[in-house]
């Protein structure tokens, strides 16, 4: 076998039509676009998203988002169901213990709110941003304390 005895498979490969070539071709003249009208002019045809008329969806749609407030603080959450799982009586929780059990993923990227979904019966002593009101009450209530 010779590299001028390749060719491709029978039905894998298609001619190129060649349209304005004389009518002799078949698809001279008009070129295949009909006689008269928007599309068989050059550029002819409606825009993407036209949709007949009809208010276009992106015209439908508010132009601006909404507001968001530039003071935002976003907190690294964890309720204190999950403290009563990871820690031992007595210990004390704070940003990087909580880290280092897995709790939360950076200790200096977000401050960390403690929230009071869950059971707590182990005293621990929590060292953390802010603690939420129900989460207070459940770690006093353990025995605990809220630094």
């Amino acid at each position: 076998m010779q590299i001028n005895d390749l060719f491709p498979a029978p039905g894998s490969t298609k001619e190129r039509k060649r349209v304005g070539r004389g009518h002799g071709s078949g698809h001279g003249g008009t070129s295949g676009r009909g006689s008269n009208g928007q599309m068989s002019r050059a550029g002819g045809g409606k825009g993407p998203g036209f949709e007949g008329g009809q208010l276009p969806l992106a015209m439908r749609l508010p132009k601006l988002g909404g507001f968001v407030s530039h003071n935002r603080v976003e907190y690294a959450v964890v309720n204190v169901g999950r403290l009563e799982e990871l820690f031992e009586a007595g210990a004390v929780v704070d940003a990087d213990t909580l880290q280092a059990a897995g709790a939360i993923k950076s200790a200096d990227k977000k401050p960390v709110k403690i929230l009071g979904d869950g059971e707590l019966k182990k005293k621990l002593t929590v060292r953390v941003d802010k603690v939420s009101k129900t989460a207070q009450e459940k770690i006093e209530a353990a025995g605990g304390a809220v630094e």
